[in-house]
């Protein structure tokens, strides 16, 4: 099969090297990658994810199987719809699916229908409404623009004050544009989080090992939030137990709720989760891989990818047999001083030779360029260093052998990415 992956980030890379070791691949490309992609597959750098006159044109031109979107975006605008229109295959939900996660009013609204636990919310597209809900209801509540919003749209407020000054940003200034035209206010859960992510051919689904991500900046969850610091898999929150209540409760009933509105979801659907006393509720639904998750997650995969992508596409996902290996896997990023913020690039990368020779270790690439044979920094995110291990201890500790072999100038990292487990598995 020939294959293009859209995206540029730790997510992409990891997808290409997963599927670069499929005996069903003939040639990789992607758009428009990054430095570690580069050496795996043709990258093109001159085309958006979202310019799909091009990409079509692009597909035609190089023969294309198969087109695997990494990011969101191209999904929401529509790609598969575009593409399958031109006979070109797309792994990957149709818009309406992807509202989902492009819509946060419409993914609770299917929510309520198909009796998903979420937390109880009211939608508005009035800030003066919206600001009389907030004082009648009071805090700590949470106000969501409805839109993509690259993981900035979520407002968790401790005082009324705090939730009209985000209903003024989102809706008066509109920070994010017509992403703000609706707001979704909810009330806040409290509990663990933890990331549930399926692949489906809208009937059937095999449930990807579980992972756990750190979303914030600092050490022991503190700092601003950011788009993941690290992750790891398999996370102990989620036991037999819990996997079949998440999958009884909301995977299954999401599925089937679209099949009957005539969208059958193909593709990845990630369950954002909040655990509350030994229950699932959605804080959100993603259309696709999370990102470190999946840098923690196909590692862990034992089956050929794109074997399990082919049956999907099929229809044939119930004839697989999703096998996991029996290692757990942990995740660090590195990232550019500065991130979530304003941050340098260009910055030379030393290292990631030596850190990759360690047995089980894998160095995704997320903000690299490659030139000349060297590795400079180009985003926010930079690298995702993850190890292999027969448990969580031991994968923590050869991450972050590799993580102390790599510099960059401003390199920042969590010291405490995976350690979340050990409160799971003394309890």
């Amino acid at each position: 099969m020939r294959v293009l992956v859209l995206g540029g980030g730790g997510r992409e890379h990891t997808i290409c090297y997963t599927i670069s070791k499929s005996l069903k691949l003939e040639k990789l490309f992607c758009i428009p990658g990054n430095g570690g992609i580069s050496e795996i597959a043709e990258t093109v750098e001159n085309i958006s994810i979202t310019d799909f006159d091009n990409i079509i044109k692009f597909c035609k031109e190089n023969k294309i199987d198969l087109v695997i979107p990494g990011p969101e975006e191209p999904l929401v605008k529509g790609l598969k719809d575009y593409l399958n229109k031109e006979g070109i295959k797309v792994f990957g939900p149709d818009s309406i699916g992807a509202l989902l996660e492009g819509s946060k009013s419409f993914a609770k609204e299917i929510m309520s229908k198909a009796g998903i636990p979420t937390a109880k919310f009211e939608v508005f597209d009035e800030p003066s409404k919206a600001k009389a809900y907030i004082e009648k209801k009071g805090a700590p509540i949470v106000v969501k623009a409805d839109g993509l919003c690259a993981g900035k749209g979520v407002f968790v407020c401790e005082t009324k004050e705090e939730a009209i000054k985000a209903i003024e940003k989102i809706m008066e200034e509109k920070i994010f544009g017509e992403a703000g035209d609706k707001v979704v206010i909810e009330e806040r859960l409290v509990g663990e989080e933890a990331s549930y992510i399926v692949i489906t051919d809208g009937y059937n689904f095999k449930a990807l090992p579980t992972s756990q991500d750190h979303k914030r900046l600092l050490d022991n969850d503190e700092g601003p939030n950011t788009g993941g610091m690290g992750a790891y898999s398999p996370t102990p929150l989620i036991d037999q137990e819990l996997k079949e209540k998440i999958e009884e409760k909301i995977i299954k009933p999401a599925l089937k709720i679209l099949e009957k509105e005539g969208h059958p979801y193909m593709g990845f659907l990630y369950a954002g989760l909040m655990i509350v006393n030994k229950e699932p509720y959605v804080l959100e639904f993603n259309c696709r891989l999370g990102d470190p998750e999946a840098q923690a997650i196909l590692p862990r995969v034992e089956n050929d990818f794109l074997e399990i992508i082919e049956s999907a596409l099929e229809g044939n996902l119930n004839k697989i047999d999703l096998r996991k290996k029996k290692d757990s896997a942990v995740c660090v990023v590195m990232a550019s001083k500065g991130y979530p913020g304003k941050y340098e690039k260009g910055k030379k990368i030393e290292g990631l030779e030596k850190a990759s020779q360690i047995p089980g270790v894998i160095v995704f690439h997320a903000g690299t360029k490659k030139i000349n044979n060297e590795f400079y920094t180009s985003g926010g995110r930079v690298l995702g260093v993850t190890a292999l291990d027969k448990d969580i201890p031991l994968a923590i500790e050869k991450a972050y052998k590799a993580v102390s072999m790599i510099y960059f100038e401003g390199a920042h990292y969590r010291k405490d990415i995976g350690k979340k487990a050990f409160k799971y598995l003394a309890t």
